[in-house]
C-alpha cells in the first residue's frame, strides 16, 4: 500500500507517535527520548513548538525547515529509541516472524498520524490539545505534568498556572485529535 502525506511548505505538523501494543514506556525511558530527538537535530533542522509526552505515545507540533523531512525526522526519532531501548525491560515483548524477518524491534506503531496546521486558531486549538492531554488520559492538570512544554508557555506567559481551571474547560474537551 502506498502512503501518501501531504508537504505543504512553510507549515507546522501536528504529529501523533504511538507505541506498539500500547506499551507504556515513554516515561520510564524519558531521556532515550531526548536523546532520540537530539540525534534527529544532528541531521535534520526543526523546532518543536509544543509536545506532551504520555505513557504510551506522544503528540507533538513540528515545524521543519524543509517540510519534506518530516517524515524523515519521525523515523530517525523512531529509529534510534528502537535501537537503544533495553528490551530486557519491556513487559510482553516478543518479536514475532514478521519483526524478525523486516528486522524491526517492534517499539512503534509503523505508521505515525499527522494534521497539517491549517492557519492560527487551528494553531492555537493543537496547542491547547497538546497541554490538556495529561488531563484527558490521566486527571492530572497541566501544570502538574512535567512532560510537556507547558510550564514553557506558562514561563513565556502564553498559558497562567491555573491553565485548563478556567471557563474554557469545555471547548478544551471537545478537542479530539486522536
Amino acid at each position: 500500500m502506498n502512503y501518501r502525506r501531504l508537504y505543504v511548505s512553510n507549515r507546522i505538523v501536528f504529529i501523533t507517535v504511538v507505541t506498539s501494543k500500547r506499551r507504556e514506556i515513554l516515561i520510564d525511558n524519558i531521556e532515550l527520548l531526548k536523546y532520540s530527538v537530539t540525534n534527529a537535530h544532528k541531521y535534520y533542522k526543526f523546532s518543536i513548538i509544543a509536545i506532551c509526552v504520555l505513557k504510551d505515545h506522544l503528540h507533538f507540533l513540528l515545524q521543519p525547515q524543509n517540510i519534506k523531512d518530516y517524515s524523515k525526522i519521525i523515523t530517525l526519532i523512531k529509529r534510534t529509541f528502537s535501537k537503544n531501548i533495553d528490551i530486557s525491560k519491556i513487559k510482553d515483548y516478543k518479536l514475532t516472524s514478521s519483526n524478525i524477518k523486516r528486522n524491526e524491534r517492534d517499539i512503534w506503531q509503523k505508521r505515525f498520524w499527522e494534521h497539517t496546521i491549517r492557519d492560527e486558531e487551528d494553531l492555537y486549538k493543537h496547542i491547547d490539545y497538546i497541554h490538556y492531554n495529561s488531563q484527558k488520559h490521566y486527571r492530572i492538570a497541566p501544570k502538574d505534568w512535567k512532560y510537556s512544554s507547558f510550564e514553557n508557555y506558562v514561563k513565556k506567559g502564553w498559558y497562567d498556572i491555573e491553565w485548563y481551571n478556567f471557563g474554557d474547560k469545555r471547548e478544551i474537551e471537545k478537542l479530539n485529535y486522536e
